[in-house]
């Protein structure tokens, strides 16, 4: 599914541009592929070929297409990485088309092999459906339309369905069914496989059918188009093959490209600690932001916010600045974005001294600490970090506490000694400490 994972590739592909000519604003930007594209002249009037005179004709019928995105809950958190291909599904939403969001709760107990050099842990039940909630809020469910990333309001642009409904069902002929649109061969060109089987890395079988179901969830929902990351276009192929096999149209593949991380080279993931989390403070977020490197910009720009790059100022600094002003303010708005800006001037120039007093620092209370504490409990004690990571950088003097490096050996005697202190973990990490 299209947020279980990423590929090597960092940078915008520019392959689709001559299949996309055709194509809105809207939906060209950013895009890396589109297939099937016009294979031949007057091939783009045929709506099997062409997703233009698709559209046109969805139009022209008064009938919204169906944009298929599906997701693996295998974790709880978004970040926006995984934000570009809901922006897109957005876009649908608001040129008047129906997205069919996809919770693989089925899926998500085999995992995506996309990849991945190993057999995935299986997750429980219990588990997914835990994490699918958490992200359907994330998402938008329950907030102000205007900053959420998908519309849930709006009557007929949304469809949130679980493949468990479907997929639970399936019976053993239908399971043999599906085995026999494939074969071993087809299979093993899907690249992570290839590499595992040439490496002699182990491969289960029902790893094999993880894209058969993925593609079976376009049959279910009778997609027009999937959504979905460089790396998922075996997948998102599978899917094609499938709806023919069962009497229906293909979908279309737009495909999107991998964001890179704050490091502005390896993809955006969590384990990497290159993250921006959605659910992160406007001063957190645009501190993050505005230190994205130069190189990785123009990225940002383009698949995470709607600015005209050619309008923008050529000064790189001018331009980084104008990137994370315009994302922090699509999560938390322009006024806190532009309160998240003055504050990390202040706090950088000050040295989280001179400025602390008037910026506005996202606070941690002090109410779970038990005092007497080392620098290092207390900030395990307070979520920032683990007690272990914590030492570390202390003692490396990385962590600073009103400006000044803390101490490795300082004990801190009771919270009124923390009270209104402001912490700053790295370059993009502020905490103000409070004793409620």
């Amino acid at each position: 599914m299209a947020v279980a994972s990423g590929d090597d590739g960092a940078g915008l592909a520019h392959g689709a541009s001559a299949a996309t000519a055709e194509l809105p604003s809207w939906l060209s930007r950013g895009l890396a592929d589109l297939f099937p594209a016009s294979l031949e002249p007057g091939a783009s009037t045929d709506p099997q070929q062409s997703l233009g005179a698709r559209l046109a004709k969805a139009g022209s019928q008064g009938r919204p297409l169906r944009i298929k995105l599906g997701i693996d809950p295998t974790g709880s958190d978004i970040h926006l990485g995984h934000s570009i291909l809901f922006r897109k599904l957005r876009a649908f939403q608001d040129a008047g088309h129906t997205a069919v969001l996809i919770i693989g709760d089925f899926t998500a107990r085999i995992g995506d092999p996309t990849g991945k050099s190993a057999t995935r842990v299986q997750l429980r039940a219990a588990e997914v459906e835990a994490n699918a909630e958490t992200y359907l809020v994330q998402l938008g469910l329950g907030q102000d339309p205007q900053r959420a990333l998908l519309d849930f309001t709006t009557p007929g642009r949304l469809e949130v369905r679980r493949n468990s409904e479907w997929l639970t069902s399936l019976d053993l002929p239908q399971v043999i069914e599906l085995l026999g649109t494939s074969t071993v061969g087809q299979m093993l060109a899907k690249e992570d496989f290839a590499n595992r089987y040439g490496s002699g890395t182990a491969i289960a079988l029902h790893e094999f059918l993880y894209p058969l179901l993925q593609g079976y969830d376009s049959v279910q929902v009778q997609a027009d188009v999937e959504l979905g990351g460089t790396d998922q276009k075996f997948n998102v192929a599978m899917g094609r093959d499938l709806q023919r096999h069962f009497g229906q149209r293909p979908q279309f593949g737009l495909l999107l490209p991998i964001l890179p991380g704050l490091d502005g080279v390896q993809k955006m993931s969590k384990s990497l600690g290159n993250t921006v989390g959605l659910d992160e403070d406007a001063l957190s977020m645009y501190s993050k932001l505005e230190k994205v490197p130069d190189g990785a910009v123009n990225d940002y720009l383009t698949l995470l916010t709607d600015l005209d790059l050619a309008a923008l100022p050529e000064n790189p600094r001018e331009r980084q600045q104008a990137m994370a002003l315009a994302i922090t303010a699509a999560r938390h708005g322009l006024v806190a974005a532009r309160s998240a800006q003055a504050d990390a001037g202040l706090l950088v120039s000050g040295g989280a001294g001179a400025g602390a007093a008037e910026a506005e620092v996202p606070e941690v209370s002090l109410a779970a600490v038990n005092f007497p504490a080392k620098a290092f409990y207390l900030l395990g004690a307070v979520g920032i970090s683990t007690s272990s990571e914590a030492k570390r950088r202390i003692d490396r003097g990385e962590v600073k506490l009103d400006g000044m490096k803390i101490d490795p050996q300082r004990e801190f005697s009771s919270p009124a000694e923390l009270d209104g202190l402001i912490l700053q973990w790295d370059k993009k990490t502020f905490r103000r400490f409070v004793m409620g």
